[in-house]
C-alpha cells in the first residue's frame, strides 16, 4: 500500500465506523433505551467508537471492527418486538447511505475520472471510489447472520419461535465460525466471504455509480 491508499482508508474508516456506531446508538435512544447515551456513545466523536485493533486491521486488510454499542434488549423489546432488529440494521443502513451519497459526484460526472492515483495523496476519484467500496463492504459484511455481527439480530427476529432454541445453542459459536470463515478458509483456498460479497458489491457499485 502507498500513502494515498493509507490516507483514503484512514479517513474512510473514521467516518464509516463512527456513523455506523452512532446510528446504532441513535435508533436505540429513539426507542427509549438510554444505555448508549449513558455510555457516551450517542455522539459523532470518533474517539468514542473506534477500536484500535479493529481500525488497524481494516487499514491493512480491509477487515475490521469498532467498539460495539451497548444496548438493553429488555427495554427495547418492551417498546417493540422489532426494535432490536432495527437498532442492528441502523449501522449497515448508514453505511449504505454513506456509499450512496459518495457515489453522487461520480454518477453525475462532477469528479474527473482518474484511474491512476497520486502516490502521496488520493485523487478525489480514487478516494470516493475507495470510500464507496469500503462502506458497501461494511454494510454487507455486517448483515451476515452470525454473532456478533448485526445480521444475527435480524435473523433472530425473522426466525419462527420453533427454531429459536436451536439458534440460541449455536449463538455462542458465532465468533468462532466467523473466524474460521474469514481467516482459516481463505488460507485453505476457499474464500466464502469474497464469493458472497463481491458480486453484491459490484452490483451496488454499478447501481450507485452507473
Amino acid at each position: 500500500m502507498n500513502l494515498a491508499t493509507i490516507l483514503s482508508r484512514i479517513v474512510t474508516l473514521v467516518i464509516a465506523f463512527t456513523v455506523h456506531e452512532f446510528s446504532h446508538a441513535f435508533v436505540a435512544n429513539a426507542y427509549g433505551d438510554d444505555t448508549p447515551r449513558l455510555h457516551g456513545r450517542l455522539t459523532l466523536n470518533p474517539l468514542a467508537h473506534l477500536d484500535v485493533m479493529g481500525s488497524m486491521l481494516l487499514l491493512v486488510a480491509g477487515f475490521g471492527w469498532a467498539k460495539p454499542v451497548p444496548i438493553n434488549p429488555y427495554v427495547l423489546k418492551s417498546r417493540s418486538r422489532s426494535s432490536v432488529m432495527w437498532v442492528s440494521l441502523a449501522g449497515p443502513i448508514s453505511n449504505l447511505l454513506l456509499a450512496f451519497v459518495a457515489a453522487l459526484p461520480l454518477r453525475f460526472r462532477l469528479v474527473p475520472y482518474s484511474p491512476v492515483q497520486n502516490i502521496l495523496f488520493p485523487t478525489p476519484f480514487y478516494f470516493l471510489l475507495e470510500f464507496i467500496v469500503i462502506n458497501l463492504s461494511l454494510a454487507i459484511f455486517n448483515v451476515i447472520p452470525v454473532s456478533p455481527l448485526d445480521g444475527e439480530k435480524v435473523l433472530e427476529y425473522l426466525l419462527p419461535s420453533s427454531a429459536l432454541p436451536s439458534f440460541e445453542r449455536l449463538r455462542p459459536y458465532g465468533p468462532m465460525i466467523l473466524l474460521v470463515v474469514v481467516f482459516a478458509l481463505p488460507y485453505l483456498g476457499l474464500d466464502l466471504i469474497s464469493l458472497i460479497m463481491t458480486p453484491i458489491i459490484r452490483g451496488l457499485l454499478q447501481l450507485f455509480v452507473g
